[in-house]
């Protein structure tokens, strides 16, 4: 039975303190534990049982038969969703590692990098060299751009493409990346 609760109509309850007793909240904490969560994070675990019980009498469904066994299996399923939220982040972690640069490159590479695309550059026609300048030096957009040439923006994008795969090429070419 449900300790320091008034039944009202088929089973329906209202809580008048803490839903969970002690050896409840025990068997709760010992789920949480057994089940992986970390000692730091049972008491997060302890009260969203408690809220969730407090959430069901809300809502008007009937008391569970056993509070015991319901908190059990919804500390479990808790415990379940700590692992699955902690492999997410790890995931997360990794993704965010995989794109941050090994190290970053020396003052040397930089340099050389820098003269390789400067010399690409220079072998580029003059209207594919004028929308890359435009588009990665000046940071504007493709629609600026087309608009202060007087061109389609497809005819940027087309020559930007084309710009961008010779340099490229090029730097491959070089040994440079």
């Amino acid at each position: 039975m449900l300790r320091g609760r008034t039944r009202r109509g088929r089973g329906a309850y209202v809580a008048d303190d803490d839903p969970l007793d002690a050896a409840q909240e025990r068997r709760v904490r010992a789920v949480l534990a057994l089940g992986g969560v970390p000692q730091a994070d049972l008491p997060d675990g302890v009260q969203q049982v408690r809220l969730r019980l407090l959430e069901r009498a809300a809502s008007g469904q009937e008391a569970p038969r056993d509070v015991s066994a319901w908190a059990a299996v919804v500390a479990s399923n808790l415990a379940m969703d700590w692992h699955r939220a902690k492999r997410r982040q790890e995931r997360l972690g990794e993704r965010l590692a995989a794109l941050r640069p090994a190290e970053p490159p020396s003052g040397e590479e930089t340099s050389v990098l820098s003269l390789a695309v400067a010399s690409g550059l220079e072998e580029l026609p003059d209207a594919q060299r004028q929308v890359v300048v435009l588009r990665f030096y000046a940071d504007l957009p493709v629609r600026s751009i087309a608009e202060q040439l007087g061109v389609p923006e497809g005819t940027v994008k087309s020559r930007l493409h084309t710009a961008v795969r010779a340099l490229r090429a090029r730097l491959h070419e070089d040994e440079v990346v």
